[in-house]
């Protein structure tokens, strides 16, 4: 039978959508010195591709602060869909009169350490040896099944909110704090607690969890849609003394905005 320490460590994840994070900041010198009727026809084709892409999950939001003016999401299938996007963009007038400051890749990503732990342990009871054959057919079952379950949360709409705020983080893997040193069972532990606190502002703010190990710079990249800004402190801050966020947790920068539709984005560049 296969000893504790045999077991993978990795908790089972699930992928879903595809998603795309694009901050750009407007070149308000090259854009104000066009002529008023130029300036309103790219604006026009700039509008009516912005309202196709929403009703394809993308949205556009004006940032606050400096980091730019406008940020895109864009939630698709997979990277090829992506791709399609970003090319449509590329191929704007408007896009001339843009400079990307920055952006984010990565997929919808939900963790599962709870089935993870019950499957893990199921198989070892039984004596399977892990990454067998029948260790792989035992896992992908059980992820099969939870893909089923989890379609709604894995290939999401885009909240209709007012406001979005955005930020990569990763977890900590220094010499002296080593979130993937830490045994399988206390991190289940801590991540049972963590999410405990997500759960208590459920209706106020809807959280979205993007995995981008391999896609970008960070680790994850968090959305969260809400009515009020506010709750992107409250919420960011009560998980701050949380044992996960307040030892293992390190952030990158955060990027707020409020939800940009045509109309909006033609007030936003009319000069």
């Amino acid at each position: 039978m296969p000893r504790l320490e045999e077991i993978p460590p990795v908790p089972l994840t699930l992928e879903g959508a595809a998603l795309l994070h694009q901050m750009a900041r407007v070149r308000w010198p090259l854009w104000r010195a066009l002529e008023a009727p130029k300036r309103a026809e790219i604006l026009d084709e700039a509008a009516e591709v912005l309202d196709g892409l929403e009703k394809n999950r993308s949205a556009a939001y004006e940032l606050l602060g400096h980091k730019g003016d406008i940020m895109l999401a864009h939630f698709r299938a997979d990277f090829d869909e992506l791709v399609d996007v970003q090319r449509e963009l590329t191929s704007l007038r408007l896009w001339d009169f843009l400079e990307q400051t920055t952006s984010y890749l990565s997929v919808v990503e939900l963790g599962l350490y709870e089935s993870t732990g019950k499957v893990f342990a199921a198989l070892a009871e039984r004596g399977i040896e892990p990454h067998s054959e029948e260790w792989k057919a035992a896992i992908e079952e059980t992820l099969q099944r939870q893909r089923e379950a989890m379609r709604p949360r894995l290939f999401p709409e885009i909240p209709p909110a007012k406001y979005l705020c955005f930020y990569p983080m990763d977890r900590r893997r220094g010499e002296q704090k080593n979130w993937y040193q830490v045994s399988f069972e206390e991190r289940q532990r801590m991540m049972q607690d963590h999410g405990a606190i997500g759960r208590r502002y459920a209706g106020t703010v809807k959280q979205i969890i993007s995995g981008s190990i391999g896609f970008d710079d960070w680790e994850w990249g968090v959305d969260l849609f809400a009515e009020d800004p506010l709750v992107f402190k409250r919420l960011i801050y009560e998980m701050r003394f949380d044992e996960v966020s307040a030892i293992y947790a390190l952030f990158g920068s955060f990027y707020v905005g409020k939800r940009l539709n045509s109309e909006a984005l033609r007030d936003l560049l009319t000069i």
